[in-house]
């Protein structure tokens, strides 16, 4: 598998899949027992090692069937996990693992395997995408067996040392020496496991009955756990809506101009949560035209932010206060004042200081070069973004910049962005929990040696978030907000809304933290 870079993990993710489920009946209304929950993907998740684990929907997938050290509940506070109880200083957390954890293939979970997981993405010939990101750089992990614990170590003082934890997924039974077993299947001690994938088409989970550490003490022999999960790849929002209102899902994340015909549906619950964020950024390699701050100032003031939130998030979206998604550790606004307004005449002012004239056909030009921008952008992420990214040629084209757009699927994303990088700018919704997961990515070496995939070299940037990761989580929160406010002053990225989106359910009610399943939380109702 080629390096994708860290980046990759971050950008959030067949018309009726064979298998069978849906909503169940239940005349009685009590909850349905052995019953199958369904619900809709929006892409096929590919690899399926969590250490290799590059999409947002990988994640989901991957969270039915693996635990994690803790768990994180949504107003962001940490409960026990795998682990019962934990020892944090500036630079290691020590874990005490529960004595009662299984994996799937009914051997027991071991803190040797616990430590083997960090260790094998941590080494750098594994190129796990999620090094720097769900796992922080320089980690490692030492297991002491006969205590029952594994200590997770940084070469310095690190913020958020602990709150990285929920991120991990811990493999165990025979695939912690051999992954090739999961490139296809599951081995977690989570509360379901995988017995069948058709990649682009479903994927069956069966129940664990003899799970018992769930979440507060969550097993499954809760009422109305489904006895399977099958998560069906329905990559048309239309055909998922209409598979909720039949019957034939239970579940869906719905984006889109479906979700107001959801909304009406009676039956069809609704919940709504908060998703990536809708956010552009410039190329700053040597021969692109964002290398020049006063380019990037000059097309971020052609925008109307406001009306283009509106547009990307379909009009559900919300004002943006930051980078980071909820739970947020950190509390404040790192946007408001710090974004370039919107003003046409100063954009075509600050283009013509910069040295591009407008051509005969409107067009500017420099050193007999046109100012041409390549714009990519998800296309599995509802009819947003291609309306954004539509908007954003239309704005750039008055001020005399065209954009071709490169609208690619989710698993296309990676190669794009880091590997041939044929784009001069990028819509990538960012999806992180913690300021920390930011770096590897606005910093550093850049692509394709590094995961800095827009060749960010923002000093002041670079400064702060050295400075606010030697301070633990809430002490160092300034210093992490101003470092965001450095990038957006520089035109590196423009933050544009904070998006939300629809989860609809019928016939059960399940909850999800972050794209993840809560899965002990999922209950076939029978109802709608």
């Amino acid at each position: 598998m080629k390096n994708v870079g860290p980046a990759a993990v971050l950008a959030s993710l067949s018309l009726l899949a064979a298998a069978c489920g849906g909503a169940e009946s239940s005349p009685s209304g009590k909850p349905v027992e052995g019953g199958t929950f369904s619900f809709a993907l929006p892409a096929d998740p590919g690899l399926l090692d969590p250490a290799m684990g590059i999409l947002g929907v990988t994640n989901t997938v991957l969270s039915l069937a693996y635990d994690t050290l803790v768990n994180q509940t949504p107003d962001g506070k940490i409960v026990p996990g795998l682990a019962e109880k934990w020892d944090v200083k500036p630079d290691s957390v020590t874990f005490t693992l529960r004595k009662d954890v299984t994996c799937s293939d009914g051997s027991k979970l071991t803190a040797a395997d616990v430590a083997e997981n960090v260790n094998h993405i941590a080494d750098p010939a594994t190129k796990s995408p999620i090094y720097g990101v769900l796992v922080p750089a320089g980690m490692t992990a030492k297991a002491d067996e006969a205590a029952g614990t594994v200590t997770l170590s940084t070469p310095k003082p690190f913020s958020f040392i602990l709150e990285s934890s929920p991120l991990m997924f811990i493999v165990c039974g025979k695939a912690v020496k051999d992954r090739s077993l999961i490139a296809h299947a599951t081995s977690g001690s989570g509360p379901y496991k995988l017995v069948e994938a058709v990649p682009s088409d479903h994927y069956t989970f069966e129940i664990r009955k003899d799970y018992a550490w769930g979440p507060n003490g969550a097993t499954t022999e809760e009422p109305g756990m489904p006895a399977k999960v099958v998560l069906k790849v329905v990559p048309n929002e239309q055909t998922a809506a209409n598979l909720i209102i039949s019957g034939g899902l239970n579940g869906a994340i719905v984006r889109g101009a479906d979700r107001k015909r959801l909304e009406a549906t009676p039956g069809v619950s609704k919940v709504l949560m908060p998703e990536a964020k809708g956010q552009f950024f410039y190329h700053q390699g040597d021969d692109r035209p964002g290398k020049d701050p006063a380019v990037r100032k000059a097309l971020t003031q052609a925008i109307n932010l406001p009306e283009l939130g509106n547009i990307s998030s379909s009009g559900t979206g919300r004002p943006v206060t930051g980078l980071v998604g909820d739970p947020r550790p950190c509390q404040g606004d790192s946007v408001t004042g710090r974004v370039p307004a919107f003003d046409p005449a100063a954009a075509a002012a600050g283009l013509d200081a910069a040295g591009w004239k407008a051509g005969p056909d409107g067009i500017r030009v420099k050193d007999g070069k046109k100012l041409s921008l390549r714009l990519l952008y998800i296309t599995t992420r509802g009819a947003g973004p291609q309306a954004a990214a539509e908007y954003l040629a239309a704005a750039w084209k008055k001020v005399g910049a065209e954009t071709v757009l490169n609208g690619v699927i989710d698993t296309k994303l990676p190669e794009s962005l880091n590997v041939t990088q044929d784009w001069d700018v990028t819509w990538l919704p960012i999806g992180v929990t913690l300021p920390s997961q930011l770096v590897g990515f606005l910093s550093g070496p850049a692509a394709p040696k590094g995961g800095n995939f827009a060749h960010l070299n923002n000093s002041r940037y670079n400064t702060l978030v050295g400075d606010a990761a030697l301070k633990p989580g809430e002490e160092g929160c300034k210093l992490w907000l101003e470092a965001e406010s450095a990038l957006f002053e520089n035109s590196d990225l423009v933050p544009v809304v904070e998006d939300t989106v629809l989860i609809a359910q019928k016939g059960a009610k399940f909850e999800l933290l972050a794209g993840l399943f809560q899965p002990t939380t999922i209950r076939m109702t029978g109802a709608g």
